[in-house]
């Protein structure tokens, strides 16, 4: 089967492989030849593939898996190495950490427009009681 790992830049990986491990929020699968359809949307981790008795290793950070004959990962980011626990120590440790970051940014513009509201509400209540919304 073959296996494409895909950026909105870049494609990635594009080979022949044996079988893939991939992690989504239910947990670690994995995928052989034949495998029946599926989709499903990964967690930031590890996809790891082999070919011809090599592991083969990939970060991505989340995107979505399908399975329709060939494998196909859509993600944000993703960056392959030969060595997992390099990949594991440093790049999940940055996707992690550039995921929090993005979800302390969310929080912080959810709060700012909740206050925008919050004043609007307020000044025109202020200017109803004063009857200038008639």
């Amino acid at each position: 089967m073959k296996l494409r790992i895909v950026t909105p830049l870049s494609v990635v990986v594009e080979t022949e492989i044996d079988s893939l491990r991939a992690e989504d929020s239910s947990g670690s699968f994995g995928i052989l030849p034949g495998h029946a359809p599926f989709l499903t949307a990964l967690a930031i981790s590890v996809v790891t593939w082999r070919k011809a008795g090599t592991d083969h290793f990939c970060a991505v950070r989340g995107g979505a898996l399908s399975v329709a004959g060939d494998v196909s990962i859509a993600t944000r980011e993703a960056i392959t190495g030969d060595n997992l626990a390099t990949l594991d120590a440093d790049v999940l440790a940055r996707f992690r950490s550039d995921a929090d970051a993005e979800r302390i940014d969310r929080t912080a513009a959810t709060t700012l427009q909740l206050n925008a509201i919050r004043q609007m509400v307020n000044r025109l209540s202020l200017g109803a009681d004063a009857g200038e919304f008639r």
